[in-house]
């Protein structure tokens, strides 16, 4: 199963749902970590997810963990780069660990679809 992480700063959360409601046949087959309140959100559109504490109080440390100790094979940070984030150390700590283990990262809408496009082929050719 792939294990995929969601995060999204506060004005990125209805890109989020509206990301995950496009992507709900493909998602609904993966394993999905998410930060406090997008877990929620996500949760509320009906999926299952396994939350962590929200960004600012140590999640995104959470979700670097994961991706250091091989839990994590994707993560999908839709951040807001025009908005100061409290937790900014966490978020780059994130960011350097998934290119120090080769994890695909995606901090937009455009490039989260052509990552999760790559791993339907994945998941078609291993069923």
């Amino acid at each position: 199963m792939i294990n995929i992480a969601l995060i999204a700063h506060d004005g990125k959360k209805p890109e989020m749902v509206s990301f995950v409601l496009r992507n709900k046949h493909l998602l609904s087959r993966m394993r999905i970590y998410a930060t406090g309140t997008t877990g929620v959100h996500i949760e509320k559109e009906g999926f299952n997810v396994v939350r962590l504490l929200s960004g600012p109080k140590g999640g995104d440390a959470q979700i670097a963990a994961l991706v250091a100790t091989g839990d994590v094979d994707v993560v999908i940070f839709f951040r807001d780069p025009l908005d100061k984030h409290p937790h900014e150390p966490d978020v780059q700590m994130l960011m350097r660990l998934c290119d120090v283990h080769n994890i695909a990262l995606a901090t937009n809408p455009k490039t989260a679809q052509h990552i999760l496009h790559g791993l339907e082929f994945v998941i078609a050719n291993n069923d």
